[in-house]
C-alpha cells in the first residue's frame, strides 16, 4: 500500500513539475539570465529551482499566494548564494595570452640523452675524443686531427667507427627498453 501511494505521489509531483516548467519556464530562464549575465549558469538555476519545486511539491501545492513569486523568489536565492560562493572562493588564475602551453613533453628527448650519453661512455678513448672534438666543439676534421695531434684519416676512421659503434650500442638500449613493461 505505502508503495502504491509513493507511486502516486511521485507522478503527481512529477506532473507538477512540469506543468511549472511549461508555465513558468521561459520566463524564469530569462530572468535568471538577467540575473547571471550568463545562459548556461541560468539554465543551472532554472534546473535547481525546479529541482527545489519538486522537493517542496506537497508545501508548494498547499502554498496560499502565487507560485510564480514563489518560484521567482528561489531563482533569485540560488543566484545570490552561487554570487556568495563565488567571491568566497579564491580567484581561478586564467590562463594569460603571454603564457606559451607546453607543445610536447621534454621528457623523452631527456631518456633520449641519458641513452647516448651512457653510450658515448662505452665507447673508446681514442672515439670517444674523436666525436666530441667534431661533434660537441663543432670541428672540422682538419681542426680535430691538429687538436689530437692525428692525421685525418685516422680522424675520419675513428669517427667512422665511434658511430657505428654508437648507434649498435643505442640499437641494444632500445632492444632492451622495448621488453621492459610500461
Amino acid at each position: 500500500m505505502a508503495r502504491l501511494f509513493a507511486r502516486r505521489t511521485a507522478s503527481r509531483d512529477e506532473a507538477l513539475v512540469r506543468s511549472l516548467y511549461e508555465e513558468h519556464g521561459k520566463a524564469l530562464l530569462a530572468y535568471a539570465v538577467r540575473l547571471t549575465g550568463d545562459r548556461a549558469t541560468a539554465e543551472d538555476v532554472l534546473q535547481e529551482t525546479l529541482m527545489r519545486a519538486w522537493r517542496n511539491a506537497e508545501s508548494l501545492a498547499s502554498t496560499e499566494g502565487s507560485i510564480r513569486g514563489w518560484l521567482f523568489t528561489v531563482a533569485r536565492n540560488l543566484v545570490i548564494d552561487k554570487a556568495r560562493a563565488k567571491a568566497a572562493r579564491p580567484n581561478e588564475v586564467a590562463e594569460s595570452p603571454a603564457t606559451t602551453p607546453v607543445h610536447r613533453d621534454h621528457a623523452q628527448s631527456v631518456v633520449d640523452s641519458m641513452s647516448v650519453l651512457g653510450a658515448i661512455e662505452k665507447l673508446s678513448d681514442d672515439h670517444r675524443t674523436v666525436l666530441l672534438e667534431i661533434y660537441f666543439h663543432d670541428r672540422s676534421v682538419a681542426e680535430a686531427a691538429r687538436i689530437l695531434g692525428i692525421p685525418q684519416g685516422t680522424v675520419k676512421s675513428r669517427s667512422h667507427h665511434a658511430l657505428r659503434a654508437l648507434r649498435a650500442a643505442l640499437a641494444d638500449r632500445r632492444a632492451a627498453w622495448e621488453g621492459v613493461p610500461a
